[in-house]
């Protein structure tokens, strides 16, 4: 009799081995099988203080683990003794992705990062706007961030006499956490400006006795007003020869600045008289020599052209009405393109002529 319990045992013993392996290889297949879920665009927030019991239930009810795999997940952290090494965060985690392959992120940790874009050319003003568009700035209008732009102590050894931070935060695309602030942002952009230009330009300004402030200021002249990177000498060419002159540079972003500055910029694309006749040192149309700085954020093919201008004899351009790509004609005599401008006149009536036909 007893010779038949501890066969009896042995075979319960036996079968509960060969249930404990198959759960424990079906676990380990599950473990490591990817799963699709619908959570892949979106950030998934791990709390601060989550016991591992709470993140796995937390990934099973996104979908992003299977809930039979909630069970072998959480032995498999007890055995590896991962729990303690769980970060708290905000993630994304790709579809299909396997149990092991969270776990991998979960101790590596994430943090959702927001994205600002200033794109080359913008204003203070652009840029102020876009931040106030992004919530977790927290920012209550654009002047506000504005304001912000006001703090030159961030620039005082490159330009002493700068007014703002116009210029000098530079074009690019941000990424920064949510718990970032706004101040916090425009160091970050005015720390990536610093970046590119002791990294690129700083030697090149100081062998041709340049100052940043006269370099960023050019670069943004040039920025505003050429479309093809290929122009940009040509453009930075013709900035040096009026100024070698004493000519009036005669920018009309520049007097669109001056606009902006006075309160007066009616934001429809158009230069008026009232624009023209603006007594602001901004306005290049009036005055001779540069505008007291920058009139926007210079990208570095801007700025490589402000450093090193074409070697040509060109005074004037105007753009080119036989292309749509931005391209301008440049000219030595006045007379030349005194008709280069008739012929851009031209084509705008034509060109309106046909769009109230259409209408």
């Amino acid at each position: 009799m007893l010779l038949v319990m501890l066969r009896r045992a042995a075979q319960l013993s036996l079968l509960l081995a060969i249930i404990i392996a198959g759960l424990a290889v079906w676990g380990y297949m599950d473990l490591r099988t990817p799963v699709a879920h619908t959570r892949a665009a979106t950030y998934l927030e791990i709390p601060r203080g989550s016991s591992a019991p709470e993140i796995v239930a937390r990934l099973a009810d996104a979908g992003v683990i299977r809930r039979r795999t909630v069970w072998p997940l959480l032995a498999y952290i007890k055995l590896t003794a991962a729990s303690p090494h769980l970060k708290a965060g905000q993630y994304r985690f790709a579809s299909p992705i396997t149990p092991l392959d969270v776990l991998r992120k979960l101790r590596q940790g994430e943090q959702r990062l927001i994205r600002l874009t200033v794109i080359e050319g913008w204003t203070r003003w652009d840029i102020a706007a876009a931040m106030a568009r992004t919530p977790e700035l927290n920012l209550p209008d654009a002047q506000a961030a504005l304001a912000l732009m006001d703090n030159v102590s961030l620039i005082a050894d490159l330009d002493p006499h700068a007014q703002n931070l116009e210029g000098y935060m530079y074009p690019d695309t941000y990424y920064f956490p949510p718990n970032t602030t706004a101040p916090q942002l425009v160091q970050q952009m005015v720390r990536r400006f610093r970046q590119e230009w002791d990294q690129k330009f700083a030697a090149t300004a100081r062998s041709r006795n340049l100052t940043p402030h006269e370099v960023i200021t050019i670069a943004a002249l040039i920025e505003t007003e050429a479309k093809l990177r290929e122009e940009r000498p040509l453009i930075s060419s013709v900035i040096q020869n009026r100024l070698h002159k004493e000519l009036p540079l005669g920018i009309d972003s520049t007097v669109i600045y001056a606009s902006k500055l006075a309160g007066k910029w009616k934001n429809d694309g158009k230069v008026y008289q009232s624009d023209l006749d603006l007594p602001s040192p901004y306005n290049t149309r009036k005055f001779s020599g540069l505008p007291p700085g920058p009139i926007a954020s210079p990208g570095a093919s801007s700025i490589e052209a402000a450093l090193n201008p074409a070697a040509t004899d060109y005074l004037y351009y105007v753009r080119d009405p036989a292309r749509d790509d931005g391209a301008h004609n440049f000219y030595q005599q006045e007379s030349d393109f005194q008709r280069g401008v008739q012929a851009l006149r031209d084509w705008e009536r034509a060109r309106d002529a046909r769009a109230r036909g259409t209408n």
